[in-house]
């Protein structure tokens, strides 16, 4: 399958993200690079941040800063697919499966453990699955507008709209699904940034493919999988935390199953953050690093 590589000069001058770029091959038969911020002390406790869809690293920027200032060891990863790292042109590549397997990769070869991890959106459909497999590895969680499912709901209309639209559009307006699910509008610098890895259409495939990936059939060997990483959370006792906002109709509510189901959530400051969008990291980045380093810092050996 054929591999794209966004030409670097898309990323040049980007608003608030000047981190030097890191690489990772997690490719099993070939080559395939994965891109990764890697910011403040080296010796600091570790945050994995994980972005979800159709983002990349560049929406936890302001996060990124504030949680290294406070003396933390920032690690935020793109997706294959997305940011910087490499891309397939063919849907076919990206599997869930295959997604997990290129993260695992990554974090086996940085030697993570001990992770404070922040996951929204896709970055919960796959760190939580992360934890889930190792929870051995993980020191404490928040969890920021994000989901498990195991398809035993049926999905909305809006989300079926929402795959259709995934395979059928000919233009998929990467910046502006960002854009109608933030609540503050986006600077025309920072919506250029959002456009920055995807230079034409057939750099988007990973992007087109995500909404298609979610389990919502109960027979989706994904969702199967989801249901016993279900069972490990529910032995989960370490610090969980859910910081859901208040502007986001696809998440909303969600923040009480983990409450109910996670050990780990008994004690903790739940927050419904206002005024924030599902890409909340772009609203209310204060706002919900605050949360995260104030949860960690509980934690945190030292």
């Amino acid at each position: 399958m054929e591999i794209l590589k966004t030409p670097s000069s898309c990323f040049d001058d980007l608003p608030g993200y000047s981190f030097e770029p890191h690489y990772i091959n997690v490719g099993e038969a070939h080559e395939l690079n994965m891109h990764y911020v890697d910011y403040g002390p080296s010796n600091g406790p570790v945050i994995l941040m994980l972005h979800g869809e159709p983002s990349w690293s560049y929406l936890y920027r302001n996060m990124i800063n504030e949680a290294a200032e406070s003396g933390f060891r920032v690690i935020a990863p793109d997706l294959i697919g997305f940011g910087k790292s490499d891309k397939y042109t063919n849907q076919d590549a990206y599997t869930y499966a295959s997604h997990l397997a290129w993260l695992k990769r990554f974090m086996n070869q940085l030697s993570l453990s001990d992770i404070h991890l922040i996951c929204q959106d896709w970055g919960g459909l796959l760190g939580l699955r992360l934890l889930s497999a190792e929870p051995e590895k993980f020191a404490a969680v928040v969890a920021a507008n994000t989901m498990l499912p195991t398809g035993e709901h049926e999905p909305s209309k809006a989300f079926i709209e929402w795959q259709e639209y995934s395979q059928a559009t000919e233009n998929f307006d990467i910046a502006g699904i960002i854009q109608r699910a933030t609540y503050k509008e986006i600077i025309e610098e920072v919506v250029a940034a959002y456009n920055a890895p995807f230079p034409s259409e057939e750099y988007k495939a990973g992007a087109r493919k995500f909404p298609m990936l979610v389990p919502i059939r109960p027979d989706d060997p994904e969702a199967l999988n989801n249901k016993e990483a279900w069972k490990v959370l529910a032995k989960f006792t370490k610090p969980f935390l859910t910081a859901f906002s208040d502007q986001d109709p696809v998440t909303r509510g969600g923040e009480k199953l983990f409450q109910k189901l996670i050990p780990g959530c008994a004690g903790q400051p739940h927050t419904i953050i206002k005024n924030g969008g599902h890409f909340l990291q772009e609203d209310c980045a204060h706002e919900l690093v605050t949360l995260a380093i104030n949860c960690f810092r509980g934690c945190t050996h030292g």
